[in-house]
């Protein structure tokens, strides 16, 4: 069975390229499938997506699910390959304002990983921090962070190892962790 691996980080630390260089260590002699959750509403965001497609190796393959993943994400997708899936966040957020409850999307968080649990090779997950900012004056934006929140405590507790990058530099959070139990 495949590691799964959670990297998050707050908006421009350096999290996607991070996971994208971990990608290409891991997947050497199998690949990689990329499954990119952003979709171009805007300008902007078509540059920043056509920023990420320029990083990429041109043998990885790519699936633009946007926030369809629900019925991309499965064991059958990697065949053997290691999967880097950029980015939980955005998936989240789009789920929200679709209008799914807080509940439905982390329901929707545990069934993605359900179904990759039986991989054969790595799964490396990127997903955004973002509580450590202010408080969202809106309750759909309180809603989304905490969802995030809850969705990566969920996955960093299943993961062999949680990178935490800011400014670039990522710290495998799983080195350092205690709870109170000395664990």
């Amino acid at each position: 069975m495949g590691e799964l691996i959670l990297v998050t980080g707050g908006s421009r630390s350096g999290k996607s390229a991070f996971a994208e260089k971990l990608a290409e260590r891991l997947a050497v002699g199998r690949g990689v499938v990329y499954l990119a959750t952003g979709s171009a509403s805007d300008p902007e965001m078509a540059e920043r997506i056509a920023q990420h497609r320029l990083r990429r190796p041109p043998d990885w393959e790519t699936l633009e699910v946007g926030p369809d993943l629900d019925g991309v994400v499965g064991a059958r997708v990697l065949r053997g390959k290691c999967l880097l899936l950029d980015c939980l966040t955005g998936w989240i957020g789009a789920r929200l304002a679709e209008g799914w409850p807080r509940q439905r999307v982390l329901a929707g968080v545990e069934a993605m990983e359900a179904r990759l649990a039986d991989a054969d090779a790595p799964r490396v997950v990127v997903s955004g921090e973002v509580g450590c900012g202010v408080v969202p004056p809106t309750p759909l934006g309180r809603e989304f962070r905490d969802a995030v929140g809850e969705a990566n405590q969920r996955l960093a507790g299943r993961a062999g190892a949680v990178y935490l990058v800011v400014a670039g530099m990522a710290l495998n959070l799983k080195k350092y962790a205690e709870d109170e139990f000395g664990r």
